[in-house]
């Protein structure tokens, strides 16, 4: 959601704060702003709606000398994308400024008794409470006004403040949203609402828990509990990300980028976790014990969005590899159920940021009634893999593209592990069946890196007859009927057209009516052991004059009989088709969206880390 970027320091602290909000584009937004002071004038503040580069473009026309301030991408929550709805909000003085990410729940109840104590409101945004909240709690101390005013508040919050009159100190304090610090000897410290933001600078990293608080000085930091008031030691992790692996590299967009970047992607999620000679899997950070396998009765998946698709996939793997019971939830339906849960039971919170409201409120819920919980994460140090029992990482890097692609294949990369590992603990695998699987594993990301540029050329040249459709259709059964729907998503997400993923056997219950030569209906049809299944669904949509777009096997003579249109893959081992199938329907999509000008990396209305409800 919203981008947070605060410097203290001895450097000049505009192009500080311009530079670590154009690394936080990805997470959407639609308007941004800055404050900044400067010595002989106190605060200046600048905001605009619309994108970062009009921000620029403004900041231009002045002479900033300001060595601490903070900046902000705003997404709309609380009044629509305006000049007075940006951040940062100021108090009645003007002296104190605000930058938050979050939702204030109670902002109205809190707005009425500060109108009526005599508070003057410039914007119709929940933020603004904050900034009159602690202006009313203020005397000589910042970071005490800040707790006073944050015990008033119920919601979830990542906040900024600068005071004039206290222009040697930056707060931050976090609460259900992300907050991370950045700390450089010699070279003052930072706070951001993610990563990227501050790897040009430092890749020493703090992570803010619920409930803190830090003070931050040009050359220290101090971590406060915001309940106690006590000091909280940190442990500053080394981020093991440089700032090229959140450039584009000489690629369009960060999503054709990160579509390359799948073989390398891939391979460092399994990368030291199989051995190639057993097919032995290791994963000592799941923190799962041999005893707790033994008597696991049921799996719970919990995500959303892509991850949810992953975890859909995850499901066929490990009820046919374990013969453990899965479900798979959406979290945001999962945390609103009656919920069977007990010490019995694996819970798997599957999120790219670590930070998904949604998800990481279904995980505690789950946690609190006795389930185990193992995350699948991207993100070192993040809120979910500090909460969860084990983790089990993607090492995807940074996904900067709002429209998940590299993450999406690490994170199945990393339940097939995850899968195989429970498979051998329990012998519901054996060691043949194991090698097997894994040395299929070890080959794949040679296989895809060998079909990219191919895949890009050809669905670059099948798109220019799409982008005019209105609506798709994707097709998939079994372990694929997941990647038509990630097909799906990716395509409405990216290129604004209407799209809808169904199992193939459903067709004929609905769907069926909607066919005819304008609506393309694309459909997944790997050597598998439903393939002719697919295939008799493809010429139900044939008879009836529809548009048809298969993707199979290289080695499949069926597939040009049925339609003109073809994009042909590899084989791979069956089990591994959902990661190799899911890549010509990324680049179909960006292809699709590029060429109808769409802005491919930071889609409307989206965000990349979703952390409000």
């Amino acid at each position: 959601m919203c981008g947070i970027v605060g410097y203290i320091g001895s450097r000049r602290v505009v192009p500080i704060l311009l530079e670590g909000l154009r690394r936080l584009e990805y997470r959407g937004y639609d308007s941004a702003g800055l404050v900044y002071f400067e010595e002989g004038i106190g605060l200046r503040k600048h905001r605009c709606p619309g994108k970062l580069a009009k921000l620029t473009v403004l900041m231009d026309e002045f002479d900033c000398h300001g060595r601490i301030g903070l900046g902000h991408t705003r997404w709309a929550t609380h009044g629509a994308p305006s000049e007075n709805n940006a951040h940062p909000h100021s108090d009645c003085s003007g002296k104190l400024v605000v930058v938050h990410n979050g939702i204030i729940e109670n902002y109205r109840t809190l707005r009425d008794e500060l109108t009526a104590a005599g508070h003057h409101f410039t914007s119709e945004t929940d933020t603004e409470v904050l900034a009159h909240l602690i202006e009313e709690a203020l005397t000589d101390n910042l970071a005490e006004a800040v707790r006073t005013a944050l015990r008033r508040v119920e919601g979830a919050y990542a906040i900024g403040v600068l005071w004039a009159e206290q222009p040697d100190q930056l707060i931050a304090a976090r609460n259900h949203s992300p907050l991370v610090l950045g700390v450089q000897d010699g070279g003052g410290s930072f706070m951001a609402s993610d990563i990227p933001a501050l790897l040009p600078y430092t890749r020493e990293i703090i992570f803010l828990d619920d409930g803190e608080m830090a003070i931050l000085k040009e050359d220290k930091y101090q971590v406060l509990d915001l309940d106690t008031g006590m000091v909280v030691e940190k442990t500053v992790h080394h981020i093991d990300w440089n700032a090229a692996m959140a450039e584009k590299t000489g690629f369009k967009h960060f999503m054709l980028k990160e579509i390359f970047e799948q073989p390398q992607a891939i391979l460092n999620t399994f990368r030291g976790r199989i051995n190639p000679e057993s097919g032995q899997v290791d994963l000592p950070e799941s923190g799962l014990t041999t005893h707790f396998i033994e008597g696991l009765s049921r799996i719970v998946l919990v995500a959303c969005g892509t991850s949810w698709h992953a975890a859909l996939v995850a499901r066929y793997w490990l009820e046919e590899w374990t013969g453990i019971p899965v479900e798979v939830d959406i979290a945001s339906e999962f945390r609103y159920r009656r919920l069977l849960l007990d010490s019995s039971v694996l819970v798997v919170p599957i999120s790219q940021s670590g930070e998904t409201a949604d998800t990481l409120a279904g995980m505690r819920l789950a946690a609190q009634m006795g389930a185990r919980i193992l995350a699948i994460c991207n993100v070192v140090g993040s809120t979910m893999t500090r909460e969860a029992t084990g983790t089990i990482y993607t090492h995807a890097g940074p996904e900067i593209g709002v429209a998940s692609t590299k993450a999406f294949t690490s994170q199945l990369t990393a339940l097939f592990l995850l899968t195989l590992s429970l498979a051998q603990s329990k012998g519901t695998i054996t060691p043949d069946q194991s090698l097997e699987l894994t040395q299929a594993l070890l080959a794949l990301p040679a296989t895809i890196e060998g079909e990219l540029e191919r895949l890009c050329a050809e669905t670059e040249t099948m798109a220019e007859s799409l982008i005019k459709s209105r609506d798709f259709l994707y097709l998939g059964r079994g372990l694929n009927y997941p990647i038509a729907l990630e097909g799906a998503l990716k395509l409405k997400e990216i290129s604004y057209i209407h799209a809808e993923g169904y199992p193939a056997g459903e067709l004929k219950h609905g769907p069926i009516a909607l066919i005819d030569p304008e609506m393309p209906v694309l459909a997944l049809i790997p050597p598998d052991a439903v393939h002719d299944k697919v295939v008799s669904n493809v010429e139900e949509v044939k008879a009836r004059h529809g548009r048809m777009i298969l993707v199979g096997s290289h080695q499949d003579p069926s597939l040009r009989q049925l339609s003109n249109e073809v994009i042909t893959l590899p084989e791979v081992h069956p089990q591994l088709n959902p990661i190799l199938y899911t890549i010509p329907l990324q680049l179909l999509a960006y292809q699709i969206a590029n060429l109808r000008g769409c802005d491919v990396d930071q889609p409307r209305n989206l965000a990349k880390s979703v952390t409000v409800e």
